[in-house]
């Protein structure tokens, strides 16, 4: 049996306990003569019985697949475990955001920790501000002091821990989830242009961890990548046959929740595919990647062919690179998206006749069941990273579902992303990876960003919103 399965038998004996529960204490509320013992005591029984079966179960899931516990429930690590995982030149930096925020930073050799003057309701204000600026049709102007005062807020109580480092790996919290930390600004911005102010990533790579936990999977995981091919992708999927919709038609402004887009446990395609912008750009960015890292056109999987069938037949174990560009449904309110028995997905082409098995959503649990060997997943795709409002679960459970089907590290995307800006700052990307192999994909995307920012020819591109979008999560250990 699968983790999936187990899971899923998990929650079922789960939601089982809270119908009996519900019903015991409607019981035992009804009038003395009204109350019938033997049935309160047959559902105290099985109450009993469905906490033993889920304990077993858990038992189980821990002893059989212990990498999925740990990215689904971490466990805490010691500091002296946390600092036998890091590089000499790496911090990690973890936030704690409530009424009371507290930052710690770790380092090989140091540990230490500061209240924040800040709350999580105030980061939060602050946050959506600065997302405000980050639309790729938007104009409004990027806030430069409001990035150089979240700066002061959040990361400056720690930097005398973590200066002299190169790289940050950051656990975040609270609307931080949905903010890509790069955009952040180190020293007083007065004067300057956004070419010319001191973004954080002038100063460091930046690396986003789901937890600390993670950090250990990550670390630990082993693999061949001799003899992999160098990429397979999948891209400008078909939601819709009738009709080409344009592309300012915004799923995300649309005020949906992935979850109205389910009845019960069916998902909605016809509403899905309606309200999706089509993603032709998307197929350029494939082919310039494909051709950056030599893959064979074979391997490109547009239109009809980028469907979900396709990805659960395909041999991912035999690619280095596995990357989507496609729209992807993350679930912000988790209450209302367990309640529908929905997914955070990935959207691919939607067939014309859905069935159980292929409606067009590469749901997290479909991933979680690939088999992958791929030393990076790019999802580039519209919000993959955070969740439909500040504060969601971050990544909303893919990452978790990818890093478990055997990815090391993915690159994703905090907002829709504007296709030339992307196809130059994927391409330099891998062009860094090319001329150095020991580079970490935080690093090559830290300088592939830093070339978009400096860029003489495209002063517009030092606008955040065309070079910010995209963040590394989860890394292995460097070569």
């Amino acid at each position: 049996m699968s983790s999936h399965n187990w899971c899923a038998r998990t929650r079922i004996f789960t939601a089982e306990a809270e119908r009996l529960n519900k019903s015991i204490v409607s019981a035992v509320s009804r009038p003395p003569a009204e109350r019938n013992a033997a049935a309160e005591a047959q559902m105290r029984r099985r109450v009993e019985e469905i906490k033993s079966e889920r304990d077993s179960l858990e038992g189980q899931l821990k002893r059989r697949f212990p990498d999925y516990v740990a990215l689904s429930n971490p466990q805490p690590l010691s500091v002296s475990e946390t600092q036998g995982l890091l590089a000499d030149d790496e911090a990690l930096v973890v936030f704690g955001l409530g009424a009371l925020s507290y930052v710690w930073a770790i380092t090989k050799d140091r540990a230490g920790w500061q209240q924040l003057s800040i709350s999580a309701a105030e980061v939060a204000k602050e946050v959506a501000a600065l997302r405000a600026a980050l639309d790729p049709e938007g104009f409004k102007p990027f806030d430069a002091n409001l990035a150089y005062l979240l700066d002061k807020q959040v990361l400056e109580p720690i930097e005398h821990l973590i200066s002299g480092k190169t790289r940050l790996s950051l656990v975040v919290d609270g609307a931080l989830t949905s903010l890509p930390p790069q955009v952040l600004i180190t020293r007083d911005p007065a004067g300057k242009n956004l070419a010319s102010v001191d973004w954080l990533i002038r100063e460091y790579s930046i690396t986003v961890l789901p937890s600390i936990a993670s950090l250990k999977v990550l670390r630990t995981k082993g693999g061949t990548l001799a003899g992999l091919k160098p990429m397979i992708g999948f891209g400008d999927p078909v939601f819709h046959r009738t009709a080409r919709y344009e592309a300012s038609q915004k799923v995300a402004k649309l005020n949906r929740s992935l979850a109205s887009f389910y009845r019960g446990a069916i998902a909605d395609t016809q509403s899905l595919a309606e309200a999706l912008p089509s993603l032709p750009e998307t197929a350029d960015e494939l082919r310039a990647v494909a051709k950056q890292l030599g893959a064979s056109s074979e391997d490109i999987r547009l239109g009809e062919a980028a469907n979900v069938p396709n990805v659960k037949l395909a041999p991912l174990d035999k690619y280095r690179v596995v990357y989507f560009a496609t729209h992807a449904l993350v679930a912000g309110e988790v209450e209302r998206f367990a309640k529908a028995k929905a997914e955070p997905s990935l959207v691919l082409s939607i067939p014309a006749k859905p069935t159980e098995g292929d409606d067009g959503l590469l749901r997290a649990s479909d991933v979680a069941l690939l088999k992958m060997n791929a030393d990076f997943v790019v999802l580039s795709a519209c919000n993959t990273a955070a969740g439909e409002k500040a504060g969601a679960e971050a990544l909303s459970g893919l990452a978790r579902a990818f890093f478990y089907a055997g990815a090391r590290s993915l690159l994703v995307s905090n907002w829709e992303v504007d296709s030339e800006s992307t196809v130059a700052l994927m391409t330099k990307l891998f062009d860094a990876l090319r001329g150095n192999s020991h580079l970490s994909y935080a690093e090559a995307l830290r300088l592939s960003m830093l070339q978009m920012i400096d860029k003489p020819s495209r002063p517009e591109w030092a606008q955040p919103k065309f070079w910010a979008p995209f963040m590394v999560v989860g890394e292995p250990a460097k070569n």
